[in-house]
């Protein structure tokens, strides 16, 4: 167990690289529940979101999710954030970390019209991830998620508690997160491993960390903070200017008129493994630093994710990772890392 945001979370269960290909070969599951959740509502509230966040609100439908950020007037990254959409309000899953300084910010520039609430207490949250996982609930859950599109949820109810069912995640899987209760969502983790046809693990921050890599996903507060922001982050495709104006967007034009770093990925040629802050060199010369590296499972070669100056950031550019005064070559590739992930899958 490791402290977390506050919280003491497990870093694994049974072992790292076993929950690892367990989540790529059959499915995990994991708690979740330390992200924070906001309830926004009233009449205001699309054009508050479309105010506070950099992605197009309006582009979305009643049961659908987006992935988005929230950005300083300066257009720093305050988080990366899930907008979910129902009937009659929506719903904002933050990280950990952020949820007091996130919900004050979102306080600070609100108005009359929109009505905010911290209801992550009152919210537990599970993901089940791997290619098994929508056999698995449609038994528990008894329903047809077949039909459910990425980035798409549904409500269903399940042991007097009404949870919501999202095929979304952060391990490039085929999965779903499961919102509800405290009640229901214990009772869905105990009742998950009843199933034992199924093999599924129970699966710990390592892993978590290792099966987002590999799928080039950024971390917030490693590779993403109010230090950068969305254009260099490789967060562009979110960062909707023609939707009218939103905060930090004037920051964030001039920024992509004039962008000298980028974020990149990039594979060790030697046996090595990257770390957070770790120097890397080109010609000899320091263009940059490692945000997140580690020995991935699912290819056995080190990997990471880093920033650099622009002009050396090409795939295929030969690097050096700067390893206890010890030069490693890698090489930068096109993301993700890992490319079977079933995560768009159709079945």
């Amino acid at each position: 167990m490791v402290p977390f945001a506050g919280y003491s979370m497990p870093m694994s269960y049974s072992g790292i690289i076993e929950e690892h290909k367990a989540v790529r070969n059959t499915a995990g599951v994991f708690d979740v529940s330390h992200m924070g959740e906001f309830k926004i509502h009233g009449k205001g509230a699309e054009n508050f979101l479309q105010l506070v966040t950099v992605n197009d609100v309006k582009k979305i439908s009643n049961g659908q999710a987006q992935y988005s950020a929230m950005c300083t007037s300066n257009g720093g990254i305050i988080d990366d954030v899930i907008l979910y959409r129902f009937n009659e309000y929506f719903m904002m899953v933050v990280n950990a970390a952020n949820i007091k300084d996130d919900f004050n910010w979102l306080l600070e520039n609100s108005n009359d019209e929109v009505f905010i609430e911290d209801i992550s207490d009152d919210l537990n949250l599970i993901a089940i991830q791997g290619p098994k996982s929508a056999a698995l609930l449609n038994e528990i859950l008894e329903c047809d998620l077949s039909k459910l599109k990425y980035y798409n949820f549904i409500q269903e109810k399940y042991n007097n508690d009404t949870i919501t069912v999202s095929r979304t995640g952060y391990t490039g899987e085929l999965g779903f997160e499961i919102y509800g209760n405290n009640n229901s969502i214990i009772s869905l983790w105990e009742i998950i491993f009843n199933y034992e046809a199924f093999q599924i693990l129970p699966i710990g921050l390592g892993a978590r960390d290792t099966l987002r890599l590999e799928m080039n996903y950024a971390l917030y507060g490693m590779d993403i903070s109010k230090s950068t922001n969305p254009i260099e982050a490789g967060l562009g495709w979110i960062t909707k200017f023609n939707k009218g104006d939103f905060i930090g967007r004037d920051a964030l034009l001039i920024e992509k008129s004039k962008i000298h770093r980028s974020r990149i990925s990039f594979e060790m040629l030697d046996r090595a493994v990257p770390r957070h802050n770790y120097n890397i060199i080109v010609d000899g010369n320091v263009v940059g630093k490692v945000t997140s590296g580690t020995q991935s499972p699912s290819l056995n070669k080190g990997i990471g994710i880093g920033y650099i100056q622009i002009e050396h950031s090409s795939p295929g550019t030969e690097i050096y990772i700067e390893i206890r005064s010890t030069l490693k070559p890698g090489v930068i590739i096109n993301p993700p890392f890992y490319k079977k992930g079933t995560v768009n899958i159709i079945y």
